[in-house]
């Protein structure tokens, strides 16, 4: 094969220093912790849903490398942590079943259909939440009836006035009988603790209602409901630098520049009204950014091309999530680049890769 050819076809991961097996496990961990957050409020259903995947992912893959001499390739880990990964992006509440149909999806028709790890032009985890989602909306959405994001949609959906879009605002309509959260103390110490130690020295405070808003006790997606360990679930992936590190924070700049701006629009508020925190810290926004839009295997090979593809995803979750009234735009928004990959690909190869082989 000619050098022009190599750079051409070659797969995304050899680009990075660590092995595959090293890197998956590490997601693998860090989504873990968030599902063990999330189980801890939930009677340990979300953990019942996670274990369901894992064996469901481990076993599909098993059974397709069976007697094959890519046997070995099972203990790679990318089986369990697109497993593990699937279940941060599903409801709490859902059967595991639903779970366990989606990794199947994944592994067999996203996955390996295509080739196996690295040929797949889409994160499997998020084609089998999309699975799932389109295969069974009315589940999936009953799933989510009582969340604090279906307030969101309702919100939008119904042209709210006066509220600018943040939780204090979403919890008013959950006391009028949307859906109910709990209050109590934890939620005043919390944040009078907050508000006195650190957010004193900017001359700001978190409003009644902030805290309350992300406890994770009622319904929703896991990835929402360990916020916490998710954060502490970055911070190790950005550390490990196991992807490009800052993917991830081109996509949070541009989509927090764009809730800032335009965000508080769609609720009746002005502009520069926009909620930030609430936009980062639900719908699964940071494991779209960290997880899902950072995979190696389906973003472009050169900076450029990884740099089109974060400012692209900030602005599709934008527009999906405020102007098109879904709260989980996010994971439509890097479907929809993933779609592109191989068109930009091409446009790198053209561009950049066949004039260097050249040289």
């Amino acid at each position: 094969m000619s050098r022009k050819e190599a750079l051409q076809y070659q797969r995304a991961q050899v680009n990075l220093s660590y092995p595959t097996a090293r890197r998956m496990w590490l997601v693998s961990l860090c989504a873990g912790l968030v599902i063990f957050q999330s189980s801890l409020s939930d009677s340990f259903a979300s953990l019942v849903i996670a274990l369901s995947a894992v064996l469901a992912g481990v076993l599909t893959e098993f059974l397709f490398y069976f007697r094959t001499e890519r046997a070995g390739m099972v203990r790679d880990g990318s089986a369990v942590a697109s497993a593990l990964v699937l279940t941060l992006l599903l409801p709490n509440n859902l059967h595991p079943l639903y779970a366990v149909m989606g990794v199947v999806f994944a592994m067999v028709v996203v996955k390996h259909s295509f080739g196996g790890l690295g040929s797949n032009w889409m994160n499997p985890a998020l084609g089998g939440w999309l699975f799932i989602r389109c295969a069974w909306p009315t589940v999936f959405n009953k799933a989510l009836e009582m969340s604090p994001l279906a307030a969101v949609s309702a919100g939008m959906q119904g042209g709210a006035s006066g509220p600018i879009g943040s939780p204090v605002e979403l919890l008013s309509l959950a006391r009028t009988g949307y859906f109910s959260l709990p209050t109590g103390s934890l939620e005043q110490t919390v944040r009078s603790f907050l508000n006195a130690r650190i957010f004193s020295i900017t001359g700001s405070e978190i409003p009644e209602g902030y805290i309350e808003f992300f406890n994770a006790s009622g319904m929703g997606i896991i990835a929402d409901r360990g916020v916490f360990a998710l954060l502490l679930g970055t911070i190790i992936i950005t550390a490990s630098q196991v992807s490009r590190f800052w993917v991830p924070g081109v996509y949070v700049v541009v989509y927090g520049l764009l809730i800032r701006l335009f965000g508080a629009l769609p609720f009746g508020g002005g502009i520069g009204g926009g909620d930030i925190f609430f936009g980062f810290f639900s719908g699964g926004t940071m494991v779209a950014a960290f997880l899902l839009l950072s995979d190696p295997a389906t973003g472009p090979k050169s900076h450029w091309g990884a740099l089109a593809v974060a400012i692209g995803s900030g602005v599709l979750t934008f527009i999906f999530r405020y102007y098109g009234a879904e709260a989980y735009g996010a994971f439509f928004a890097i479907a929809l680049i993933n779609a592109l990959v191989p068109l930009i690909r091409t446009i790198e190869s053209r561009m950049w890769y066949e004039k260097r082989s050249i040289l």
